[in-house]
């Protein structure tokens, strides 16, 4: 779910798939020349300048975590950017009846457009359904709705992504290393996003054959938690070379644990993105040497993908006249060498 700066999300997020399609056009045109502009030229693109007024309802959790604290701080920003966007922002709630009924009340409002972190997927389609029937169209961040009619578009991050991108970094740190051994510090179980974070992990090594994962331990994304489940690998495993941990907050505490147990055998890379994160990769005086991104920024796209719709216009740097239905972020993996670009988008 991050980028140098806020003005260049865009181009992050949309680079690649921008030239993809200037390829596909190139190759579907004819030598010959024609006096006939192409359709994408005139194409209505969103840009930095002022146009139609956009009014856009914002509901998403209560922000009992350092990362959904930067989701709401990365709307807010994004839409004090805009002259021409006006943000009608609930407050969060964790309670999907208390959630749904503020949604409602900004569909009553008939706002433009809506962007919706839902406390749950699932329990929030309906509403998500009512808005879109309203036809108010609906940018639904992150947590998926259980049915694609109850969003017009959806921006997410790639829990299968980290898992992926945290093997292949550690795969290629080892990958000299006879029996190499790593471990794992999860996040709940019980929620898929972690499942598929172990997936990717999981699979990305399968391309290491001297890499054995030997331990896992699901903390619950709590600094408490990251502490005492890490104290118990410690104590399991006196050896081995690597740990991902999936989440910064659970990190701060497992970093302590690693320092009580006096251990700095081994790297560990995080997950998500917190600036507590960046700074110790800055500073290289411990075990946590890289992090992959779940980028809070995407909230902030998520604005600029809202305010495109509420204008009837497409994305800058494609073709097409609408803006794209999904669009995933990038977990890039962030380390000494980059941690300087990546500093300003760090959640506290």
């Amino acid at each position: 779910m991050p980028e140098p700066t806020f003005t260049s999300r865009r181009g992050l997020l949309f680079g690649a798939a921008a030239v993809s399609a200037g390829v596909l056009v190139t190759g579907c045109t004819s030598n010959e020349s024609s006096d006939d502009e192409p359709a994408a030229d005139n194409q209505p693109a969103a840009d930095d300048k002022p146009g139609k007024p956009v009014t856009i309802g914002f509901a998403g959790p209560q922000a009992d975590h350092g990362w959904l604290n930067a989701i709401n701080d990365n709307a807010k920003k994004r839409a004090e950017k805009y002259s021409d966007v006006t943000l009608e922002i609930t407050e969060g709630s964790n309670d999907t009846a208390q959630q749904i009924g503020q949604i409602e009340t900004l569909i009553n409002k008939k706002v433009d457009v809506l962007v919706v972190l839902p406390a749950d997927g699932k329990a929030l389609t309906q509403v998500g359904l009512k808005a879109m029937r309203a036809g108010i169209p609906v940018v639904n961040l992150d947590r998926i709705f259980n049915s694609p009619q109850a969003y017009r578009c959806w921006v997410g991050g790639d829990n299968y992504g980290m898992g992926l991108n945290a093997g292949h970094y550690i795969g290629e740190k080892l990958k000299d290393k006879p029996n190499a051994r790593v471990i794992e510090l999860a996040g709940l179980d019980n929620l898929e996003l972690t499942q598929q974070r172990t997936q990717g992990f999981d699979d990305a090594l399968k391309n290491y054959p001297n890499i054995k994962k030997v331990a896992r331990q699901a903390a619950e994304f709590t600094v408490e938690s990251g502490q005492a489940k890490m104290a118990q690998l410690l104590q399991a495993q006196s050896k081995f070379d690597a740990l991902w941990n999936h989440d910064d907050d659970q990190g701060v505490g497992a970093l302590r644990a690693i320092e009580q147990a006096g251990r700095d055998d081994f790297l560990m890379v995080g997950g998500a993105g917190a600036l507590s994160a960046f700074e110790a990769i800055k500073a290289d005086s411990g075990v946590l040497k890289a992090t992959v991104l779940y980028p809070p920024t995407m909230a902030a796209s998520a604005i600029d993908l809202a305010r495109a719709l509420g204008q009837g216009k497409g994305v800058s740097g494609l073709a097409e006249f609408e803006i794209p239905s999904t669009v995933t972020c990038y977990s890039a993996v962030v380390d000494k060498d980059n941690v300087d670009q990546y500093m300003p988008t760090g959640f506290k």
